[in-house]
């Protein structure tokens, strides 16, 4: 039976930024570190039309940046430099300027395999080891952490558990705890199109009578769209004919950056916020979607995430205590229990503000956007909100 200090469980983006931020305290101290992954990360990266793709806030550069590895995730990053925020067919809208903030960037557009590449080449194999492809079948607790039982039946124990295996974990619902689930009854519709002018690092984020639509800008002058829209209208729109669904998207969104030439395959993710009752065990703890999976049209999800990875990092290397102990834990939870009340919040309401059609709160939507370029006070909490700067506990 063998045994590591950690064991990581899902290798994604939120997994392997643990096992970065913790590698240079992990050597020190002499903890091995295991990644539990059932999809093995690509060779080497190729870059795709369709490639998913993550918005990082300002803040996440600044979090990438202590980590050391912001030159090289740069390299594919489009910033965006200017986002703007409208009610379709109304006068509302305001915009945020990177020089106004007085920031080089509002936010960045990663595609999730650059991404994930510069993080896995960042690893250290000293510290740092994977099993993957591969899957954990069961979590056991035990007296001093945790037994995993992996689907070749091998096991292996560990001081501290991670489990970051995305929100539909099934470890999750295994070891009991409960999640907090209220759908938003739509469903979001994720391609990528180009447009024949320059998005000249441009970002959409536009409420409609069906829901909020963002277009965010990505490299090779490609626009990641996130579509919302009730589940059938959805479902329709991804089985239309490419022309037939651009022409759709082109009426929704308008000629800010011309005609919409080209869009790529789409695919449907039904919305909910969903939030774990538990994030904190003794020897286990939730990151990642596992612990609460936001609506994405403020484009929050990820930012959280890695500002709890990195707040958790932080925390674990700072105690003198055994790794796993619950008092340590539940300080990680302490210091982001602000954090994530005010991103989850923020998150969830302005959706359900914007998808709303009863005229006093269409009126004051609208004069609630307008005012935003009117009180710059206003305007800079939303734009530290959309930065990822205004809950920071780092």
């Amino acid at each position: 039976m063998s045994r590591v200090q950690l064991a990581i469980i899902g290798g994604g983006l939120v997994g392997a930024s643990l096992a970065l931020a913790l590698q240079a305290g992990a050597k020190a101290r002499g903890w091995r570190i295991l990644l539990v992954e059932p999809f093995a990360p690509g060779e080497g990266f190729q870059p795709s039309y369709d490639a998913r793709s993550t918005a990082l806030s300002y803040g996440s550069r600044q979090l990438y940046e202590r980590l050391g590895i912001w030159p090289a995730i740069s390299q594919r990053a489009e910033a965006i430099s200017q986002i703007h925020v409208s009610d379709r067919g109304r006068l509302g809208a305001t915009r945020l300027s990177a020089e106004d903030e007085c920031v080089p960037a509002l936010g960045y557009v990663v595609e999730n395999a650059w991404l994930g590449h510069c993080l896995w080449q960042a690893l250290d194999p000293e510290v740092v080891s994977w099993r993957c492809p591969a899957e954990v079948t069961r979590l056991q607790p035990l007296g001093d952490g945790y037994r995993l039982t992996l689907n070749d039946d091998s096991q292996i124990d560990c001081d501290l558990a991670v489990l970051a295996d995305g929100g539909r974990s099934g470890l999750r619902e295994q070891l009991g705890i409960a999640v907090r689930h209220t759908p938003y009854e739509q469903s979001a519709l994720i391609a990528n199109v180009s447009p024949v002018e320059p998005h000249v690092g441009q970002a959409f984020e536009r409420f409609t009578e069906h829901g909020p639509m963002a277009l965010l800008p990505l490299a090779d002058n490609r626009c990641a769209l996130v579509w919302t829209r009730p589940p059938v209208d959805a479902e329709r729109l991804q089985q239309l004919p490419d022309a037939a669904f651009l022409a759709e998207l082109q009426a929704a969104f308008g000629y800010r950056l011309g005609a919409l030439r080209q869009v790529g395959a789409r695919h449907l993710y039904p919305l909910a916020l969903v939030e774990a009752t538990e994030q904190a065990r003794p020897h286990l703890v939730l990151l990642g979607n596992a612990a609460h999976s936001l609506h994405p049209v403020a484009g929050q999800g990820y930012n959280l995430s890695l500002r709890d990875t990195l707040v958790l990092a932080e925390t674990l290397l700072e105690s003198p205590a055994p790794l796993g102990d619950l008092t340590t834990l539940q300080r990680y939870l302490t210091r982001q229990q602000q954090d994530q009340a005010l991103t989850v919040g923020f998150s969830d309401r302005l959706p359900r503000l914007f998808g709303r059609g009863e005229s006093l709160l269409v009126a004051g939507r609208t004069l609630g956007l307008l005012g935003l370029d009117l009180l710059p006070p206003a305007k800079r909490w939303f734009a530290r909100q959309a930065m990822g700067l205004g809950t920071r506990t780092l």
